[in-house]
């Protein structure tokens, strides 16, 4: 595959998951909030288990700790990470839930610091601080209204990306043969459950689903495009890439998400916003700048070949 193959895989990813957020936003007004995400990952986990079961032999897990892994994902990256999100886009839009998705590296780097002992310098701990500071710009909270809608909806997805920063920590230790294909699958085959679970313990119901032609229409974006179409390229330039730079991808997700945001639906967001997510970068590369450096230098070697 060449480079520029590549570079277009990767900003084809970027726009299908920044994608994702609009959609999210979009289908809510038709949707219980958990009950849609639990769909999303019923199409999205049959699709990712039928593709792990025709590309690979070891489809499903086949020793404990590979039920355990697969469960940690289900749980954490699943379950958790998009109750909150899908909670959250309520009161904020999809947009803005992308910038504050974006935290998850920083946070990533402070839980494995904490639980799996890496190292994390004086100059991490501004890079946190930083990010904390874009936070606060995003959800500009009133002290005299501190559960106005801005900060409830940036808490919850926050929350979302805490959930998903401690699964990818957990699930790290973790060195099984099971292919990436087939992990994701069964992340998606126990998480989605879980989620239909939460969503009738809060009482959302069936009956509540407004079935439009724009309800069926972001399912289908969710489960089928941002789900099993863009975890294919995922695959894809995870194998051709590696960890470090696939995950910059997160950064180019809340561009997308904007950018979609105020083609289909008008929205723009505000300066403040935009220095929040600003400010979420600076302290992502201030914590990963020895990664960020590697990568830089494999394009630069690359472009130089």
């Amino acid at each position: 595959m060449s480079r520029a193959t590549t570079t277009a895989l990767f900003l084809l990813l970027g726009l299908l998951w920044g994608g994702s957020f609009v959609a999210i936003e979009v289908g809510l007004a038709d949707f219980p909030p958990v009950l849609f995400a639990s769909f999303r990952f019923y199409v999205a986990g049959a699709v990712i288990l039928g593709y792990a079961a025709v590309s690979t032999d070891h489809w499903r897990p086949r020793r404990n700790d590979e039920w355990l892994v697969a469960g940690i994902a289900g749980v954490l990256l699943i379950g958790g990470t998009h109750a909150f999100l899908y909670l959250g886009v309520p009161y904020i839009s999809g947009a803005v839930a992308a910038i504050v998705i974006s935290f998850s590296p920083v946070l990533t780097a402070v839980f494995a610091s904490v639980l799996l002992d890496d190292r994390f310098t004086g100059v991490g701990v501004v890079g946190f601080a930083c990010a904390l500071v874009g936070i606060g710009l995003i959800s500009q909270p009133d002290p005299s209204n501190l559960l106005s809608a801005d900060v409830v909806g940036v808490g919850l997805v926050f929350a979302s990306a805490v959930f998903w920063a401690l699964g990818a920590v957990l699930t790290r230790p973790f060195r099984t043969e099971m292919p990436v294909q087939s992990l994701q699958a069964w992340a998606m085959v126990i998480g989605a459950p879980l989620l239909h679970a939460t969503s009738i313990a809060r009482g959302e119901s069936m009956a509540a689903i407004a079935w439009t032609p724009v309800a069926v229409g972001t399912l289908a974006y969710l489960g089928l495009v941002a789900g099993a179409v863009a975890f294919l390229i995922y695959f894809e330039l995870l194998d051709r890439l590696g960890a470090a730079e696939i995950n910059l991808i997160g950064y180019l997700e809340p561009v997308a998400a904007t950018g979609l945001s105020y083609l289909l639906l008008g929205s723009l967001i505000d300066l403040p916003i935009v220095a929040g997510f600003i400010a979420i970068f600076v302290g992502f590369a201030l914590i990963k700048r020895d990664a960020i450096r590697e990568v830089v230098l494999s394009v630069a070697g690359a472009d130089d070949a």
